[in-house]
């Protein structure tokens, strides 16, 4: 897949400005907020809100005067309606205010940065690239989500290893950073409350998939986080929710925009999400790969994802000339050890027992399964009949293991930490019928007929020669002026 770059519209403020004032101008605020019904007719009939028609929407979901029925016909209202760019920021901007901002020491501001990604199968990017980073002297105050439905969450793969605390205050979160360089924590209660209630609604009202929603949520959690730079992975295709790059690129259009419209550079690349990431899926294998890429090794793809996403990082945040010499610095972290320092450091500061993170991040591969949860049984699947892998299919292999206890159906549902699978073959690889190419990690009883019918299924082969697997990045969406 041919990699290329776009740029988005418009001129940032200066980094930082969170006024909502920037050289666009947001929209003019009315004198006095509308009632909601009035706010969420003229919306229905196309209308543009206000700042503070906006804002008064946004306050009477924090403070429970809006009614469910009201946020849910809102929600509904912009689904169908849309915002345009200004309506958008200002959203983003009000969801942020809604609780607390985090504040950090005024030296780290061009060292602060994020990444964030729109879900996969197999993502275990951030496990990384947050070290990673680190070992490039920025600091990364990453929060982070859990799984639900076939993707899965950071926080579910972090917390197979033993100890590890997602639950950090913000004044821990300054003294995780300045310990590591680093953090992955779970969202408070305290920060972007509106955003918590909305995200909430938008999951019981069909209204997931609007552009203009979407975008606030994700920038608003960002927003709080005082960063200089942002990147977003923004996923397409089968196992995404987006299903090609052109819808993929309008969300990445749109996140550049209203980033840059607060002051906060964003840079979005577009990935493909047709096959697992990486060689291994469910959260304590996952675990694993990510350790065995920051020993300098592991799959290529997840690799050449960790670097391409790190080098655009560093070079929008100034810490690199260009995004090809980022993505050289983020290579030397994996290979000579500091990003898997960083990595020790950081769980041993959120709770794991240092002598516990000393051996996964200094023991080979077999000694570190010894260490995480494992699954009862194992249970592989041969190839059908000769070919060459075209592809493997990421969705139905994710909720064949959301059967198996990796994903869960409802938040707080306990997870099967061991649960997963492990590729045996590459994307390009010729196959002989009877080889083994999958390797399931399950707990309960043999894999059903529909089970493996559907894991079969997943191995798509064809009568080519073998050919080099491609890279899943496909495209790089930048902030004006970069």
């Amino acid at each position: 897949m041919a990699a290329s770059m776009t740029v988005g519209t418009g001129a940032p403020p200066a980094p930082g400005d969170l006024s909502g004032e920037g050289s666009q101008g947001l929209l003019d605020p009315s004198p006095e907020p509308k009632q909601l019904p009035e706010l969420i007719r003229m919306k229905r009939d196309g209308g543009r809100l206000s700042k503070a028609d906006i804002r008064g929407f946004v306050a009477a979901v924090v403070n429970g005067s809006a009614q469910g029925a009201q946020i849910g016909a809102m929600l509904m209202a912009i689904r169908l309606q849309g915002m345009d760019l200004e309506e958008t920021s200002v959203l983003t901007q009000a969801l942020a205010q809604s609780g607390q901002q985090l504040e950090w020491p005024e030296a780290w501001h061009q060292q602060l940065v994020d990444k964030h990604s729109t879900g996969g199968v197999g993502d275990k990017v951030s496990l990384v690239l947050a070290p990673a980073l680190a070992a490039c002297g920025c600091k990364v105050p990453m929060i982070s989500g859990r799984g639900l439905g076939h993707t899965g969450g950071t926080l579910d793969k972090l917390e197979s290893i033993p100890g590890f605390n997602v639950t950090q205050s913000p004044e821990q979160m300054q003294a995780l950073l300045e310990q590591a360089g680093c953090c992955i924590v779970g969202q408070s209660e305290q920060l972007v409350p509106a955003d918590g209630i909305l995200y909430a609604a938008r999951d019981v009202t069909a209204t997931v998939d609007s552009l203009p929603l979407i975008t606030a949520s994700i920038l608003s959690k960002k927003l709080v986080e005082g960063l200089s730079a942002l990147v977003i992975d923004v996923k397409f295709g089968e196992a995404a929710v987006f299903p090609n790059q052109e819808q993929a690129r309008e969300l990445a259009r749109t996140l550049v925009g209203v980033g840059a419209s607060l002051g906060l550079r964003v840079a979005a690349a577009l990935t493909a999400m047709d096959k697992p990431l990486g060689r291994c899926v469910g959260n304590a294998l996952e675990v694993e790969e990510a350790l065995l890429c920051m020993d300098g090794a592991g799959p290529p793809d997840l690799r050449d994802l960790v670097t391409t996403l790190g080098g655009a990082l560093l070079w929008l945040s100034g810490h690199a000339g260009t995004q090809a010499q980022g993505a050289a610095r983020v290579a030397a972290a994996l290979d000579d050890g500091s990003a898997l320092g960083r990595f020790e450091r950081m769980l041993a500061a959120q709770g794991v027992d240092p002598g516990l993170a000393r051996a996964l991040c200094s023991g080979s591969p077999a000694e570190r399964r010894q260490l995480l949860p494992r699954a009862q049984e194992q249970e592989e699947l041969l190839a059908p009949a000769d070919g060459t892998v075209e592809l493997v299919r990421a969705l139905p292999l994710a909720l064949v293991l959301h059967e198996l206890g990796a994903g869960r159906n409802r938040a707080g549902e306990p997870l099967r930490l061991g649960v997963g699978a492990e590729l045996l073959v590459d994307v390009g690889q010729r196959l002989r019928r009877g080889t083994p190419w999958l390797r399931v990690h399950r707990d309960g009883p043999a894999l059903s007929g529909p089970q493996r019918r559907a894991l079969q299924e997943a191995l798509v082969l064809s009568d080519r020669a073998p050919f080099a697997p491609p890279s899943p990045f496909a495209e790089l969406v930048l902030p004006p002026q970069q």
